[in-house]
Parts: C-alpha cells; sequence; structure tokens
C-alpha cells in the first residue's frame, strides 16, 4: 500500500459526518480557537434525490452514497443476508433514512443511568434534544423546542385512509397521541419528520451549511479512516484514505479524535487500530494497542414484519407515483404544495404493548396507504394499498461487529443476530396480530380489502412465526457496539463522558455508545448524543 502524502494538524478529528460528526464538528468549530478537520469516507451531499424525501427509494441502496452492508446469515432468519445500509455522504444517514424524529421514550434513559452513566437520565438530555429541533408546529416548551436547528415537522399531505386507520386504532383501544416526542409515547398519530418545505433536512443541510464557510472547520470527503494512532495510550492522530486520489494520508489531533462512524464502522476502526478483543486482533496478525473486549459486541437493531392490504374505493400512494399522476405530483411539489414528493416512508406511529398488563409500550408500529412487493419497501405493488408493521422496542437479541481481514477498505462481519432470544418472536408475532386487529376494525371497512401479504390463510402462530423469520427486515436501527459504561463494566468501551476506558485523546459520539437500544428510531438519539458529546469537550469534561 502507498501510504506517502501530506500531513496536517488541528486540534480536533471528527470521523464520519452523519447524525453524530456533522453536530460535533459544527459545535466545534463554532469556537473560533479550535481548528477542526471533518472527515467523510463518501462524497458531498450533490444528489438530488437526497434532498427530495422520498428519493430515499432511490439512494439508499446506491452504494454511492450508503454503505452497502448485509448480516450474515442465520438460520433464524431463514439464512439470509439481509441488507443493512448507512449512510456514506455528507449527512451520513440522515441524507438518506426515513426522516422520523423519534426521540424515545424517558425510561429509556432513565435506564442508562441507572446501569452507571450518571448524566443520561431523562432529565439530564432533555436540553440536549430541544437544542436539537425547531418544531413547525405549536408545542408545549417543557419538553420540546421551536428554537433550534432542524425543523421537525407534522404531515401536510392527509389522506383518508391514514385517518381511517387511527380510527381503526381508537376502536381497538389505543388513544391518539399528537406529540409521541413531548409528555408520553404511546398512542396513534402522524409521525414528526426532519422535513421542511417539502424538502429534507438533514445534518449537512442543516449543521453542517452553517459551519462550512468557517475558516477553522476542514472537511475533507472521500476520506475513509483506517486506523487510529496511538503514541503509547494516547491518541494522536487518523490515517485515512483519499479514494480520489487513492493514496493514504495522516492527519494528527493537538487534543483529541472522536469518531463518529457509526455502529459498523465505528469498531472496524477501533478494531483496525488494534483496540479491542486480543483474540479476534491477533487471530488476523494486528498488534494489541489496548485491551477493551467489548469493541464490537452489544450490537442490537430493530427487526420488523410488515403486512399488506388491498384497498378499495380511493386511490393510494401506488398510484399517485405513476404516470399522469405522478406528474401532478411533482408540480405539486414544485409549488410548495402537499406532495407524496415529500412523503416519509411511514405516516402514521403506534406505540403499544403486546400484552394489556403492561404498564409501557413494547411495540412500535408504522403505516402508510402504499404497499410493496413482498412487503419490502422499495418496489410498489401494482394495485391499491396500505401497509402495516411493527417492530419490538427493545429486543434482547445482541450480536457483534468484527473484522475478518487486516484490509481497511474491507467489510467487516455483521451479525445482529436476530430472533435468538425467543422472546423476540413472540413479541413481534403479537405484532402481526395487532396490525391485522387494526386493519379489519370497522373504521377501515369501506377502504380494506383482502390481505395480500402474507395472506389471511397464514394465522397459526407456527405460520406465523415462520413468516417472521423469512420476511424480517432491518429497521436500520443499529447501535451499541462501543457501549457506554462505568469501568466496573468489563465490556463498556466509553465512560459517562464518552471517552474511550484506559485511553486519553480518544471519544466515540455515535449510536455505537448506546448502553441499550431505545424505544424509537435511532437518528434523534444520536443526535442528541452528539449535542451532549460536544456540550461535554467545550467544557472540558
Amino acid at each position: 500500500m502507498l501510504k506517502n502524502q501530506s500531513s496536517s494538524e488541528f486540534d480536533y478529528i471528527v470521523v464520519g459526518s452523519g447524525a453524530a460528526g456533522a453536530i460535533v464538528a459544527e459545535r466545534l468549530s463554532s469556537d473560533p480557537s479550535n481548528n477542526v478537520c471533518l472527515l467523510e469516507a463518501g462524497g458531498r451531499d450533490w444528489h438530488p434525490f437526497i434532498h427530495i424525501p422520498v428519493g430515499f427509494i432511490k439512494t439508499i441502496f446506491n452504494p454511492k452514497l450508503a454503505w452497502q452492508f448485509y448480516t450474515e446469515g442465520k438460520n433464524e432468519t431463514g439464512g439470509r443476508r439481509i441488507p443493512i445500509p448507512q449512510g456514506k455522504t455528507l449527512g451520513g444517514s440522515t441524507s438518506i433514512n426515513g426522516l422520523v424524529f423519534n426521540r424515545g421514550d424517558r425510561s429509556d434513559y432513565d435506564y442508562w443511568s441507572e446501569l452507571g452513566n450518571t448524566g443520561w437520565d431523562y432529565d439530564s438530555v432533555l436540553p440536549y434534544f430541544k437544542r436539537i429541533e425547531r418544531c413547525e408546529f405549536p408545542v408545549d416548551e417543557k419538553y420540546r423546542s421551536r428554537d433550534g436547528v432542524i425543523p421537525i415537522s407534522r404531515l401536510d399531505w392527509i389522506h383518508p385512509v391514514c385517518e381511517a386507520f387511527m380510527d381503526s386504532a381508537e376502536e381497538r383501544g389505543i388513544p391518539r397521541n399528537a406529540d409521541y416526542n413531548g409528555e408520553a409515547q404511546i398512542g396513534v398519530g402522524y409521525y414528526q419528520r426532519a422535513i421542511s418545505n417539502g424538502f429534507r433536512m438533514s445534518t449537512a443541510r442543516t449543521y453542517l451549511k452553517a459551519a462550512r464557510s468557517r475558516d477553522n472547520l476542514h472537511i475533507r470527503t472521500h476520506a475513509q479512516a483506517t486506523r487510529v494512532i496511538l503514541e503509547g495510550k494516547r491518541a494522536k492522530g487518523v490515517e485515512y484514505y483519499d479514494s480520489r486520489r487513492k493514496q493514504y494520508v495522516t492527519v494528527f489531533a493537538r487534543k483529541e479524535v472522536i469518531i463518529s462512524a457509526g455502529a459498523i464502522n465505528t469498531p472496524k476502526l477501533l478494531q483496525l487500530s488494534g483496540i479491542g478483543e486480543p483474540g479476534l486482533l491477533e487471530s488476523l496478525g494486528i498488534p494489541v494497542q489496548h485491551r477493551l473486549p467489548g469493541v464490537g459486541e452489544n450490537l442490537s437493531d430493530h427487526y420488523s414484519i410488515r403486512i399488506s392490504c388491498r384497498v378499495r374505493n380511493i386511490l393510494t400512494i401506488n398510484e399517485e407515483a405513476r404516470g399522469i399522476r405522478l406528474f401532478r405530483q411533482v408540480l405539486r411539489w414544485l409549488f410548495k404544495k402537499p406532495s407524496v414528493l415529500g412523503l416519509s416512508p411511514s405516516l402514521v406511529h403506534i406505540f403499544w404493548k403486546s400484552d394489556e398488563k403492561m404498564d409501557f409500550s413494547d411495540l412500535q408500529g408504522v403505516f402508510t396507504p402504499a404497499s410493496y412487493k413482498k412487503g419490502y419497501v422499495g418496489v410498489l405493488d401494482n394495485y391499491p394499498g396500505m401497509t402495516c408493521g411493527f417492530w419490538q422496542h427493545r429486543p434482547q437479541s445482541r450480536g457483534y461487529v468484527r473484522i475478518a481481514s487486516r484490509d481497511p477498505l474491507a467489510d467487516p462481519v455483521v451479525q445482529p443476530n436476530y430472533l435468538t432470544h425467543p422472546e423476540d418472536l413472540h413479541v413481534l408475532v403479537k405484532g402481526i396480530r395487532l396490525a391485522r386487529s387494526i386493519l379489519t376494525a370497522p373504521s377501515l371497512e369501506q377502504y380494506r380489502d383482502a390481505e395480500t401479504f402474507p395472506g389471511a390463510d397464514v394465522d397459526s402462530d407456527e405460520a406465523l412465526e415462520k413468516f417472521v423469520r423469512e420476511f424480517g427486515v432491518s429497521s436500520y436501527h443499529l447501535n451499541g457496539t462501543a457501549k457506554m459504561g462505568p469501568a466496573s463494566d468489563e465490556m463498556a468501551v466509553v465512560d459517562p463522558q464518552l471517552r474511550v476506558h484506559g485511553l486519553e485523546g480518544l471519544r466515540v459520539i455515535d449510536s455505537s455508545v448506546m448502553p441499550r437500544i431505545t424505544s424509537s428510531n435511532i437518528c434523534a438519539p444520536t443526535m442528541m448524543i452528539a449535542e451532549k458529546g460536544a456540550d461535554m469537550i467545550l467544557k472540558g469534561k
């Protein structure tokens, strides 16, 4: 390998420009005395489909814009290698994701604190959530904010089938909830989205847009970090591969290296740097620089399953996204009117319980007046359809991310171990039955036709378990692979200040540090982690 090239020195080096890294870089560079280098493996967020919300269908599987990672096949999921794409452009996954803004429940963060992570209880992290959001609707200012950075909107394209679905949920005992990010999460209502005036609001379009012109922020794209440079037990810099010039470059940090590369690339980078489980590193001929057995372990994700029905008596997104109707929708979008082009893939949320005896929700549901072939978001069915799906809030299955090669450009092994804990499968079967209960309630009768996927004949517990195993997919909510915890927890990778245990000048600030998955999409919690992490650095903690 050619490892020549220029060397540069900065105060801080931030690896990754996604939900976390863009925020960290912006906040650190807001102090003009800090010289900050931001490394992004992908390119600039130039592609027009990034900025059009419905464009996620085109971007998420584009290798120029997203890492095309896959899980390892496993019997519990039919031997399938399940796609788990992650953003690879400025803005990271906030430039390609489903746009939902969902913080999670108060209990998520109180539990983090109970594990020994002082300062991560709900009351402590709430100000950082409020620092992120600029709600474009009236809010309870005790819980929400209209003064933050990222515009958060409510749905402006109202479809009668969505309203009927929510009426049906109420008929099944699920109350309406206009703000699941407010005082309480449980209930049914419309999702809030990082969309404004019909455009996606990524961290690149918001945080970085304000910071790009700063002389003290240096953004290097096409720069894939390959190794953290250690001098003894202190991080001194980062080696990266410049994919345009086909050469390796070294940059140095006077103060800190911050890894914000996501739940797959963060542990990969640590392991390539000799930081991790000694047996794994030695088996690949990588010198052990620092023993940390938890690196890459504790991986979790939301494994989701969807069912679809044919719709009658009304048009759905399936028809509005084709032919002359699509042309009309484009014109509406261009004239800033409600349009299918400005939609997130999920329109309605359901937070509910798989068992009525529970005090909290353990299921998150999604609904949209659209349906996809084989239930997988991508190719629309050629008839009117609607889809309802669920995932388990806090799955108990845990997996890992482990490098399989010394080659820094090779993909690591990613094994979430979906459904290896039997309770996870049982909860998802209950989720399917809950979805069917709502879809067959009286309020949807005028629109509901036959269930098309998997079909009403798939009804026994055994048949539904088989369906979950064969057709469940990732929700792309990977986390936990550099978990936060006190020094007494041998599997903890970072402390409550997000500093890597036993090393100086090195932090991890992204979804990797979550000790347990949140009862939500993980984008908003990851942004909160970034705001809090950057604040701790600026305060010298």
